[in-house]
């Protein structure tokens, strides 16, 4: 049976989602340090898309395949709703929604799995 490719882009899409977790509960925290700047991780598409095929490793004279090191969440500066007048560019609104979204990756992450997971335990039932 080949490899599954669907669980490893599962993981690698809550890896994602984790460190933008990370990354806007570093944001909220920082509500009210002056001049703290928001920071927000690129767009899974983008991480996605940035990744290259890699060759499968099948002997042990092969090159290990990289894809892993090229699926890296780059954190960046994010556009803020709104500025403060000590600087800071964190709005907790904004940090929110953002929140949100990223509580809605990892359901939908959860649900592609668990439905994936019983379809293969279906098919090896049923074989």
């Amino acid at each position: 049976m080949d490899k599954i490719f669907l669980f490893d882009l599962a993981s690698r899409h809550a890896d994602w989602a984790s460190v933008r977790q990370a990354t806007i509960a570093a944001n909220i925290a920082n509500a009210n340090t002056p001049a703290y700047k928001a920071a927000d991780v690129e767009p899974f598409a983008a991480v996605l898309d940035s990744t290259h095929l890699t060759q499968a490793r099948t002997s042990a004279g092969h090159l290990s395949p990289t894809g892993a090191e090229a699926m890296r969440a780059e954190v960046k500066p994010a556009e803020s709703w709104e500025v403060s007048e000590s600087g800071n560019t964190v709005s907790l609104d904004q940090q929110m929604v953002k929140a949100a979204e990223t509580n809605g990756a990892f359901t939908l992450n959860t649900s592609v799995v668990r439905a994936f997971h019983r379809m293969v335990l279906a098919s090896v039932r049923n074989a």
